[in-house]
């Protein structure tokens, strides 16, 4: 029985391994001297592991007494977090090499981050789930810091570490609730008790209270108050990576705890998502409008996109699962796309974040702004980029289950937050001359993810590469 699990959870086994003897080795053979070979093995690694996956079709299996599943959506999300978390990795070798922040310590805790993101995606239990979530964000806490000159960078890793203590609070007190009204931590166990009778009232407040715990990974409105200062404060790569993996994760959780657990009680779930939704959306589409800081204008950006990827959530339908899987794994490779290029933006061989120093930047890189006016309006939903499709698959599924007036909210927030990614064009092709504006940015494999995105962007219209059938089959095998 024990080889049956182990055999089940052996790429979560593996990457641990890995992991821990990278972390030995470097100890012992010259730590920060194999710190970019470290990186590169562990990029490779992850590609392979997520493509192995991606590969593994089959049944659910599920492992540890119903603590650990293995089935379609968990693969999906697997393979999501970390072919998108060894890009990122691939994206920062030459960044953190030249800032003297590529230390051994960064790919071990990418990672372990990475397994803990695994061990979320396939939680079939309270306890399960608490421990990837865990494993994740102390690692991430961690990362956040690595720039330790710095005091914005120590800033955000503190705050992270604060706010992200405040909500682990919140998750466990919602699932001792959970617990307690239901006498299981599995989620067969929680259904089961919840197809019994009606929720009880201490049975709404721990989903309450998860929920709550969980909206902060995602950073949905009123639990985002963490996101600008640590996009900001971290460095670049590490913001790439915030921006992608993480968020896949957190996302997929939400919908394997709400589904796998509370499936029964979607009206009441519904409504709470339905707030967090529509108060991220217009949160992150109107705050964006006043920062200049691009870092920062991400971090509102990505507020923005977690509540129409809540949307999809709302809806409570299969529909709505695969809607959010594909706009997920449309917002992950635009963020890698856009990141790349951000990571270009230099001056005198110092990063640049001011939007401003974009003026007229299609004159002296014209193939870049392209690829990133591509990716903007991707970004903004505007047709026929692949982001569009996106926003119009989670509006279909909040229309269809009964929440139109979400649907309607959507598009006026998607207005809004047209603005400040037209402004980056504008900037691009019709700013000021006078303005001192940025160095080429030589980076081939920079340029190499921006493109390649961008390429993305625009030919995944025709069948989105094979992502929306896949999607839907995972979102079956979720919701029942």
């Amino acid at each position: 029985m024990i080889s049956t699990d182990l055999n089940i959870i052996l790429p979560e086994i593996l990457l641990t391994v890995f992991a821990m003897l990278m972390l030995m080795g470097a100890v012992y053979t010259g730590k920060d001297r194999t710190a970019s070979l470290l990186l590169w093995l562990t990029a490779g690694l992850m590609t392979l592991l997520g493509l192995w996956i991606a590969s593994s079709g089959g049944d659910t299996r599920i492992a540890f007494s119903g603590m650990f599943i293995v089935d379609g959506f968990a693969r999906f999300a697997k393979t999501a977090i970390l072919l998108s978390g060894a890009a990122v990795l691939v994206m920062s070798e030459n960044y953190m090499r030249q800032r003297g922040l590529l230390r051994f310590e960064y790919p071990v805790l990418v990672a372990l981050a990475a397994v803990g993101m695994m061990v979320m995606v396939s939680a079939g239990d309270l306890i399960a789930l608490y421990l990837g979530l865990e494993l994740q964000s102390l690692a991430l806490y961690v990362v956040a810091a690595l720039r330790r000159d710095s005091v914005k960078s120590t800033e955000a890793g503190l705050k992270y570490f604060v706010l992200g203590s405040l909500s682990s609070g919140l998750l466990l007190y919602g699932a001792s609730l959970v617990y307690g009204y239901t006498g299981t931590t599995l989620f067969t166990g929680i259904v089961q008790t919840a197809q019994e009778g009606e929720l009880s009232i201490g049975l709404l407040f721990g989903i309450v209270f998860i929920v709550a715990g969980l909206a902060f990974k995602v950073s949905a409105v009123p639990f985002h108050m963490w996101t600008p200062d640590v996009y900001e404060g971290s460095p670049t790569p590490v913001t790439a990576f915030f921006a992608t993996a993480p968020k896949m994760a957190a996302m997929a959780l939400f919908a394997r705890v709400l589904h796998g657990a509370f499936g029964d009680a979607a009206s009441d779930w519904g409504q709470i998502l339905a707030f967090l939704s529509v108060a991220s959306m217009f949160l992150g589409s109107v705050a964006a409008i006043g920062q200049r800081n691009i870092k920062r204008l991400m971090a509102y950006s990505s507020i923005a996109h977690m509540g129409y990827a809540l949307m999809g959530l709302t809806a409570g339908t299969v529909l709505g699962v695969h809607a959010m899987l594909v706009y997920m794994a449309i917002y992950v490779t635009m963020n890698v796309g856009t990141f790349a290029f951000i990571l270009m933006m230099e001056k005198d061989g110092q990063p640049v974040t001011d939007i401003q120093a974009l003026n007229m930047y299609s004159r002296r890189e014209p193939g870049k702004a392209l690829a990133m006016l591509v990716l903007l309006f991707s970004l903004a939903g505007v047709p026929p980029m692949l982001g569009f499709f996106g926003k119009l698959y989670v509006l279909r599924a909040a229309y269809e289950g009964g929440y139109a007036w979400l649907a309607v909210a959507g598009v006026i927030a998607s207005v809004i937050g047209a603005f400040y990614y037209l402004r980056i064009v504008y900037y691009m092709y019709f700013g000021d001359e006078t303005v001192d504006g940025l160095d080429g940015g030589k980076s081939t494999v920079l340029w190499g993810f921006l493109m390649a995105s961008a390429t993305a962007m625009v030919l995944g219209i025709v069948n989105m590469f094979g992502v929306d059938a896949a999607a839907a089959a995972a979102a079956a095998t979720l919701v029942n």
